[in-house]
């Protein structure tokens, strides 16, 4: 195995690990010592259930995350340039992709670093290919505004968009906050606007539905804790 920056994709949720990562996947996390991860306790567990038999305690883990400078994450790489492969990992999902791991990758692009994306589970791309909508031109615009103007405002401008361009909008919420993301869209958008809600992808209850907002009035599901990812198009 090549020394690289291996890019790490996690299941996106309590999904069992052949259901979704190819078994290369696993061979190249046991040959990897040094892991950069958003969270440390999680990606622990993930490597357990990758593989029992992995020394965990043997490992180093360098927590990767909004309030990481710069510096620290150009020191994570000094087992990379001494020639040692390391590994990537999200919370949940594939690494760099809405995801505090592209700073790393940005870094090691600089520095001229084999970086190699491994296949995986994202909510984005498998979203988009369960929609219907078009998926040759598509937005991911992360979290919308709390404030209720700001996110109606937001909704607008983005249904444009739809209209304007026949590009597809993406965009997620807290888990807690799924209901009310649904009664936003729901009362801003125009009633023949298409809604695709896709929560618990890949996992046990996956929902993914596509309707009109018209359609949607008074039929919602109860979105509260899961996660979820909404899509809007003409």
């Amino acid at each position: 195995m090549l020394p690289a920056l291996y890019l790490l994709p996690v299941t996106l949720g309590d999904t069992a690990i052949y259901a979704v990562l190819p078994a290369y996947n696993c061979e190249v996390i046991r040959a990897i010592r040094h892991f950069i991860v958003e969270d440390v306790r999680s990606a622990r567990r993930f490597l357990k259930k990758v593989d029992r038999e992995i020394d965990i305690d043997a490992l180093t883990f360098y927590p990767l995350n909004k309030h990481t400078s710069p510096e620290a994450i150009s020191d994570y790489l000094k087992p990379l340039l001494a020639g040692e492969s390391m590994g990537v990992i999200s919370e949940a999902g594939c690494p760099a992709v809405a995801d505090p791991g592209a700073d790393v990758v940005a870094i090691a692009q600089r520095k001229n670093l084999k970086v190699v994306p491994l296949v995986g589970p994202s909510s984005i791309i498998l979203s988009v290919m369960a929609s219907g909508f078009n998926g040759q031109s598509f937005a991911f615009h992360g979290y919308l505004p709390i404030e209720p103007a700001e996110r109606a405002k937001r909704l607008k401008q983005l249904e444009q968009r739809i209209y304007n361009e026949q590009q597809t909008q993406l965009f997620i919420e807290t888990p807690y906050r799924n209901n009310k993301m649904v009664e936003d869209i729901l009362h801003n958008c125009r009633p023949q606007t298409r809604l695709c809600i896709a929560a618990n992808i890949t996992c046990e209850g996956e929902y993914i539905r596509t309707k009109t907002v018209k359609e949607w009035q008074g039929h919602t599901p109860d979105l509260s804790k899961i996660p979820c990812i909404f899509l809007l198009y003409k």
